[in-house]
């Protein structure tokens, strides 16, 4: 059911993977603040906020820290999500492609 919200979420993301704006990882990183910086409401919240923390540098970059060991495993599991989600709307993309499409920098 994790896996599930995180899916609409990075699903609505699709143009801006393509474009290179932003990476799956940067999309993760931002759906872990939405939920944590809110109240939770659902069991997806729930789980979200006991297993998940959310901790931010001086520089400004976050870092997802699991609070045990399932959370470690949830952490893993979106990580690896994301990525596979990535790679599949690039190859998506990427199908209908030729050489003659990208020119030399």
């Amino acid at each position: 059911m994790i896996l599930k919200e995180f899916s609409k979420y990075i699903q609505s993301k699709d143009n801006d993977i393509i474009s290179g704006k932003i990476t799956a990882t940067n999309i993760l990183c931002d759906w872990v603040k939405l939920v944590v910086y809110k109240n939770p409401k659902n069991n997806v919240d729930k789980i979200v906020h006991k297993e998940i923390m959310l901790c931010e540098n001086k520089v400004g970059d976050y870092f997802i820290v699991a609070k045990s060991k399932s959370g470690q495993t949830l952490i893993k599991a979106l990580y690896n999500y994301a990525q596979s989600y990535e790679h599949y709307i690039m190859n998506k993309w990427l199908q209908d492609k030729k050489a003659s499409d990208f020119r030399p920098l």
